[in-house]
């Protein structure tokens, strides 16, 4: 069958942003291929800087045939709804109809429109230039002719704001269509002045510069590759990490791998070349993060670690090139831009270490937040407090804001078994590398300097650890602070930040998240489940909300609240589900009554885990089946005889069957026994009481009918059967999970 090979070659795309663009290349062809009518077997999207690209396998020469029957109006309608229904129908007058009779509608015109296939070429013709007009870019821009504005000097036809967007200008579009075994054909189309082709270039440097004609995809990969350059690109990760790997070790040294850098060098280059240079020793006085964010961050290089585990004084440049002196030139330059930006790393790294100079200025800020203006640390905090620098217009300055961290956390180290002045003091050093030149410099590194600020002053270990981790975890695959100060001060950070927030009324909406309250969330609930915490989101939060806001501010928080306690059990359940818990089940817990606005995290997770155990258990199977068929009979009689109708306990002299007898019996050892140990965080225990039910709920639906003739008797048996909703309802909501 055909194939589709599609090449939109431009000036450099930016790294960022090829693997988006390739992927959105191939979603808005297929995606139009198919609406078409056109069904194929594969596709696969390709870029490079230069190049994006795409083939598509297995198209049909020709669309199917469509037969489409269109209902009309009924006979006798007025003219307009008949003419109507022939414009859409495509028919030149109402002779072409057909007349179909109902027996309840009547006759009325139905038409039987038969569309032949289009030719695949021709649908191709039409899909690509609007797919390139209308490609979504981040981030696009007009060059050229057609870009000049109506009536300009330089263009006669006015075409300016219909020009042509790219996100560099765009030179050529290669598009051929054909079977493997004959000449594929020219897709013949024109887009802003560029005509479509069969030819592309290759490497800009280290081709000949001339036209390569291409006619499918083997052919294009070999004749490019020949060409120096290579279109997959996780072939170039490939390479580059290998190259780099084996230049390493032949110095003895270790590659520092960086994923995100690999891919960034791999859409820097369609030739990848490695290479190695050195900085001065002198500079590995900086700390390792510094010089590996300066070098990444500036130079896009690899660092190096030696068999001691220290960083090395080398680095790994990937350019895009064959150089003809080796590359000895290429990396003296690079070596003259990193000994540049070192200096000035060493320099910031030198300053933050130095005395302030305007110390005295600071002593009202240091004497409200308790901070020792004899530490460097100390007074970069001061100097933040004192500038009145802004953590949001509504929730005041970073100053104010580590006082409120401070006392939560003080607050917080009841539960977590903290020390509270440990706490409180990384509270009110967490933010102080803020105002420091390194960080100013490399944002990617506030927590960490911080962390190395304060062990040169000698601070304690655990407010060292705080100081680095209260911004963790930062994501479900991140870290989770082990520290006891550092989960203190990590929660009163996150809760600060997600009460202060709902206070404002400034939450997350649709996909919009700003001040990534989701992620707050989410680490909130995980520094609890996986340092096994018990505390209560809603106490700490009523103790925090009125020192955030103020009553003055916000009269009546307890909207904002329990607005806060949903969102919280939300990013609870995500949490559960990225552990492997069954969602269901989840959902069962957590939705049961709102627990995670009455209740500790940690006893809700250990809930939904020995859910999941009991329910594996043949008892468990079997109540919960037993469990769903008494609340369906419930919610099927409650809406004859009004909801609450069956509450309250059953009349045992009502009770005739031995069946019922027996049910009645377990429910009355089960229920309280099944309430208590769920209320002692027994959930083990709760289950057990509940799996005494498993026998007699069997035998009571074997055995009795539930809407016996007696209302009397019915009635109590229903009320036996609200007894055992409401035993499961102690542990979770049955009818909420699937089987």
């Amino acid at each position: 069958m055909p194939d589709l090979l599609l090449e939109l070659f431009s000036e450099e795309i930016p790294a960022r942003m090829q693997r988006k663009a390739a992927e959105d290349l191939q979603k808005l062809v297929t995606d139009a291929l198919v609406e078409g009518g056109l069904i194929y077997e594969g596709a696969r999207a390709f870029a490079t800087p230069r190049r994006l690209a795409l083939h598509v396998a297995g198209l049909p020469a020709k669309g199917s045939d469509l037969r489409e029957e269109r209902k009309g109006p009924r006979v006798g309608s007025p003219e307009a709804a008949i003419q109507g229904f022939l414009k859409a129908a495509g028919l030149a007058s109402i002779n072409q109809a057909s007349i179909q009779s109902d027996p309840k509608k009547g006759d009325s015109y139905v038409a039987f429109i038969h569309r032949p296939g289009r030719l695949t070429a021709a649908v191709i013709a039409e899909i690509v230039p609007s797919v390139i007009r209308n490609f979504p870019w981040p981030k696009s821009q007009r060059w050229g002719v057609m870009s000049s504005p109506v009536d300009s000097a330089f263009t006669s036809d006015g075409k300016g704001p219909n020009a042509l967007r790219w996100v560099r200008p765009l030179h050529s579009i290669l598009c051929t269509f054909g079977p493997e075994t004959e000449e594929p054909e020219v897709i013949a189309f024109a887009v802003d002045g560029i005509v479509s082709g069969d030819t592309t270039l290759g490497h800009r440097f280290l081709s000949d510069g001339q036209p390569i004609r291409v006619r499918r995809l083997e052919d294009y990969i070999t004749k490019l590759e020949a060409a120096h350059v290579i279109l997959d690109a996780e072939r170039r990760k490939a390479l580059i990490l290998n190259e780099a790997t084996h230049l390493a070790f032949a110095q003895g040294l270790e590659l520092i791998e960086d994923e995100g850098l690999l891919n960034e060098v791999a859409g820097l280059v369609e030739w990848p070349t490695v290479l190695m240079g050195s900085f001065d020793d002198a500079f590995l006085a900086i700390p390792g993060e510094v010089i590996r964010a300066t070098i990444r961050a500036n130079q896009k290089c690899f660092v190096l670690r030696d068999a001691q585990g220290k960083l090395a004084s080398r680095f790994l440049l990937t350019t895009n090139q064959i150089a003809p002196d080796g590359g000895k030139a290429i990396i003296a330059g690079n070596e003259r831009v990193v000994r540049a930006r070192l200096s000035d790393a060493l320099h910031f790294w030198k300053t933050d270490q130095r005395p302030l100079p305007d110390v005295e200025t600071l002593k009202a800020s240091a004497d409200r937040l308790g901070l020792d203006l004899a530490k460097p640390l100390d007074q970069r905090m001061a100097r933040l407090d004192h500038l009145g620098v802004v953590f949001h217009e509504k929730l005041g300055t970073q100053g104010e804001r580590v006082q409120r961290i401070a006392a939560l956390a003080r607050e917080l180290a009841k539960a977590t078994g903290a020390d509270p002045d440990l706490c409180a003091r990384a509270a009110v050093l967490a933010k102080a590398d803020l105002e420091t030149e390194v960080v100013g410099e490399f944002p990617e590194l506030q927590g960490f300097m911080g962390r190395r600020y304060a062990e040169l002053q000698g601070e304690p270990d655990s407010v060292c650890i705080a100081i680095e981790d209260h911004y963790k975890p930062l994501g479900p695959s991140d870290r989770v602070p082990t520290d006891k100060v550092a989960i203190t001060v990590a929660l009163a950070d996150k809760l600060d930040t997600l009460v202060g927030f709902w206070a404002i009324d400034e939450k997350p909406t649709g996909s919009k998240d700003p001040y990534a309250l989701r992620r707050a969330g989410i680490g909130f609930n995980a520094l609890q489940s996986m340092n096994q915490i018990t505390l209560s989101p809603r106490h700490f939060a009523e103790l925090h909300f009125p020192r955030l806001v103020g009553h003055d501010r916000y009269d009546d928080y307890a909207a904002a609240l329990d607005g806060l306690c949903i969102f919280l059990e939300d990013r609870l359940g995500v949490h559960l589900r990225e552990k492997g818990l069954r969602g269901d089940l989840i959902d069962a817990v957590i939705g049961n009554k709102g627990l995670v606005a009455h209740e500790p995290t940690l006893p809700i997770i250990r809930r939904v885990e020995a859910l999941t155990v009991f329910l594996a258990t043949e008892d468990g199977a079997n109540l919960l089946a037993g469990a769903k068929r008494a609340a369906n009979i419930l919610k099927a009689e409650e809406k004859k005889d009004g909801e609450g109708a069956f509450a309250g306990e059953a009349d045992p002299a009502l009770l005739s069957d031995p069946a019922e007898k027996a049910l009645h019996a377990a429910l009355l050892t089960a229920l309280p026994a099944a309430a208590t140990a769920a209320k002692a965080e027994d959930f083990a225990g709760a289950m057990a009481a509940l799996a005494a039910l498993r026998q007699p709920v069997d035998a009571f639906f074997e055995a009795v009918m539930v809407n016996a003739p007696d209302p009397a008797i019915r009635a109590n048996r229903l009320k036996l059967l609200g007894a055992l909703r409401a035993a499961t309802l102690s542990v979770a909501d049955f009818g909420k999970i699937a089987g």
